[in-house]
């Protein structure tokens, strides 16, 4: 069963930045999409960054001019940069992707454990 296993997050000072990894626990076939979610207590998820197999990025208001999304293919391997952080950024951090496990396998969604980020000096 494939999972996808998150990196990066922890405790950062407000102007800060992290970056968070996301890939999957074992060799996929190839990726769709990804992105990352992220939901603080009391909240409901709401959408970081997404990122399709051609490029486009998508990425929600409150992250625009401060996040990137990345992907290095040939490690499926997708990277959330987080630069010029705020106290409102802290949440639980989900990695999400739609993949193929496997050549001939159907498209399949696919969610990390999450990762908190704290942004409190």
């Amino acid at each position: 069963q494939v999972q996808l296993v998150e990196s990066g997050g922890g405790l950062v000072q407000p102007g800060g930045s992290l970056r968070l990894s996301c890939a999957p626990s074992e060799t996929i076939f190839s990726i769709y999409y990804t992105g990352w979610y992220r939901q603080a207590p009391g909240k409901q998820r709401e959408l970081v960054a997404s990122i399709t197999t051609g490029g486009s990025t998508n990425y929600g208001d409150s992250v625009k001019g401060r996040f990137t999304i990345s992907t290095d293919h040939a490690k499926n391997t997708v990277y959330l940069q987080m630069n010029s952080l705020k106290p409102e950024d802290t949440a639980v951090y989900y990695c999400t992707a739609a993949l193929y496990p496997a050549f001939g396998a159907s498209l399949h969604t696919y969610w990390g454990q999450g990762t908190q980020v704290t942004v409190s000096s």
